[in-house]
């Protein structure tokens, strides 16, 4: 514990020092929506620590990766897709080796309200018969991340054939939540930091890990500038003060 806290220190001692001998800076952070309690957190304590200022921008990974393609003016992206990433950096728009793994998530079932019976999700599970005449809430099934791993695995589980025709589509994770914390689907799709931001739904059932691709969330300093607090910025998301950030929103922090 002291040692952690030791360490905690030493990294915002380095920034704080960093940033005195430079002018403060602004940049921009292009962030998968799933991430915003725990951005806003560390937005809080990097901007005491530096004197920089952090603009950030949530939304699915997706329409941020197209908006970086067509030259939105960001500074680092956080994805929560591998793949869009990979995207982004062939066409050459990351500093060549800034780009790490960041951060772990998972999938979860979750119900409006907070007394939903538990299920297993399981190929036996009766996903049609849960939802009746409601909607299935997820976010966009072919490029939102939580949407295309939540497609991935009913389709594994043989249940998607079942369930298709009464997904209601969002345009991002938090917008899928916000569909069953509303009451307007009963149930829905989302990562498990989502659910545990969302005092209105209740998680039933978790995905089990084999029924979808690893989710994992890369981050990288994209290409269009290069300033100090860019590296600062990168460097602080792995200090155990961004981890605990992290940890508190229930992600597994991947980064070293």
């Amino acid at each position: 514990m002291v040692r952690s806290v030791l360490s905690c220190a030493a990294v915002l001692a380095g920034l704080v020092f960093a940033a005195a001998g430079a002018q403060a800076e602004r940049i921009t952070v292009f962030a998968a929506a799933s991430m915003t309690n725990a951005l806003a957190e560390i937005e809080t304590d990097f901007e005491a620590a530096t004197g920089h200022d952090v603009v950030v921008s949530l939304a699915g990974s997706s329409a941020l990766a197209r908006q970086i393609q067509q030259g939105a003016p960001a500074d680092i992206f956080i994805s929560a897709s591998t793949d869009w990433m990979d995207i982004i950096e062939s066409d050459g728009l990351i500093e060549a080796g800034t780009r790490f793994d960041l951060l772990g998530n998972t999938i979860v079932l979750v119900a409006f309200g907070t007394e939903a019976d538990p299920v297993e999700i399981t190929p036996d599970l009766d996903l049609a018969g849960l939802l009746g005449t409601g909607r299935l809430a997820m976010a966009l099934i072919d490029s939102v991340p939580a949407g295309v791993y939540g497609k991935a695995a009913l389709q594994k589980l043989g249940l998607w054939d079942d369930v298709e025709a009464q997904v209601a589509q969002a345009d991002n994770v938090r917008a899928a939540l916000a569909f069953v914390a509303t009451g307007e689907a009963p149930y829905g799709i989302v990562y498990a930091t989502d659910a545990a931001a969302e005092d209105r739904v209740s998680i039933v059932g978790r995905f089990p890990p084999a029924s979808h691709p690893p989710i994992v969330y890369p981050a990288a300093d994209l290409s269009n500038r290069d300033v100090p607090a860019e590296t600062d910025f990168l460097e602080f998301l792995r200090s155990p003060q961004a981890r605990a950030a992290f940890e508190r929103q229930g992600f597994t922090v991947l980064a070293e």
